[in-house]
């Protein structure tokens, strides 16, 4: 009779080991949970910037300082972005082509958001925008 319980106690115990060892396995080989994708900044986005800053800076026309702080927006994308844009260049011009200027700079920004930035510099660009439109409003 002892002999019967060893060898029940052994194979209850075998079969707890091979159980235990079968649940570690599995937790071994489910895949880890996958973190939520970042948001990262397309080359594309920084070569945007760049070219719409240039058309700003190109503008001849104030708008009440719009133009100057939408620079000043973009500058700051750019610097997020590793780009150093700076100056408020003005070239005698005529308003209509100042006009197309910030008209250019404001389709420019918006490829930039569909190219994809990351949140800070998206932000930036769309102050950028809202004072892009302020300063196309004033007539």
């Amino acid at each position: 009779m002892n002999s019967k319980l060893v060898r029940v106690s052994v194979s209850i115990a075998i079969a707890f080991v091979l159980l235990s060892w079968g649940q570690n396995l599995q937790a071994q080989t489910t895949p880890p949970a996958t973190k939520p994708t970042k948001t990262v900044n397309s080359p594309a986005a920084a070569g945007l910037l760049t070219q719409a800053y240039s058309a700003l800076f190109s503008a001849d026309h104030d708008y009440n300082g719009n133009r100057v702080r939408a620079m000043k927006q973009i500058e700051i994308a750019g610097k997020m972005l590793g780009v150093t844009l700076s100056g408020d260049g003005r070239v005698k011009e005529q308003q209509a082509a100042s006009d197309q200027q910030l008209r250019t700079a404001q389709t420019l920004l918006q490829q930039a958001l569909a190219a994809g930035l990351k949140p800070k510099p998206q932000e930036h660009v769309e102050k950028a925008l809202a004072f892009l439109n302020t300063a196309l409003s004033i007539k």
